[in-house]
């Protein structure tokens, strides 16, 4: 069976590099604009609003196959997804908060990417790459071999959606420390995204697309 031990390392760098992470970041010397607060429409409040809900979605997936499988590759890895993404999602959320700004916004999903009304998914998803709620209603009904199968399918588009949005970040973020964890998801998540094609590839699937 293949290890797990680099993703785990990843995931436990990931969090300690998220725990280091200050809340002071509305006069981070590392910005671009540092000393001044993001706007309720920048990009750097956007990706903050967006991609916690894109997290909180992945944390969801992640607890429900550790509950339909007894494979402990797929737990650990689970695990690790759910845990490294609920610490970002706090620290995103934390930061609106500290901005002062709304964590829900009246414009369409990733309109400080230029998408806007382009933005939902497939079949009424609410950002590319992330799961329908039919899909959500699936793996929560499948059960060994077949959940861990799902799981890592859905997890492959989910990662892929979210480097999309984090790479925007990286390009359009002004708040350096924010520009750094986009930066840090985007080699995380790409890093899981070829763990995951082999762990489908022994399963004798693949990804989606």
């Amino acid at each position: 069976m293949r290890t797990l031990g680099l993703i785990t390392g990843a995931a436990a760098a990931a969090l300690v590099a998220a725990g280091a992470i200050t809340y002071a970041v509305a006069g981070d010397e590392g910005s671009d604009g540092a000393g001044r607060t993001p706007t309720a429409d920048s990009a750097d409040a956007g990706f903050a609003r967006d991609m916690a809900v894109h997290h909180q979605q992945a944390v969801e997936m992640s607890y429900i196959v550790r509950d339909r499988t007894k494979d402990e590759e797929v737990r650990r890895l689970a695990y690790d997804i759910a845990q490294t993404q609920a610490n970002q999602r706090g620290m995103l959320l934390g930061w609106l908060d500290l901005w002062e700004l709304p964590k829900v916004s009246a414009d369409p999903p990733m309109t400080w990417m230029g998408m806007g009304d382009t933005a939902s998914g497939k079949d009424g998803a609410l950002m590319p790459g992330m799961a329908t709620n039919a899909e959500m209603k699936r793996l929560g009904s499948l059960s060994g071999k077949e959940a861990e199968v799902f799981y890592l399918q859905l997890m492959t588009d989910h990662h892929k959606g979210g480097v999309h949005m984090a790479q925007a970040c990286v390009s359009a973020c002004e708040v350096g420390v924010e520009k750094r964890l986009a930066r840090g998801m985007v080699e995380g998540q790409e890093s899981e995204i070829d763990l995951m094609a082999g762990m489908l590839e022994e399963r004798g699937a693949r990804a989606r697309s």
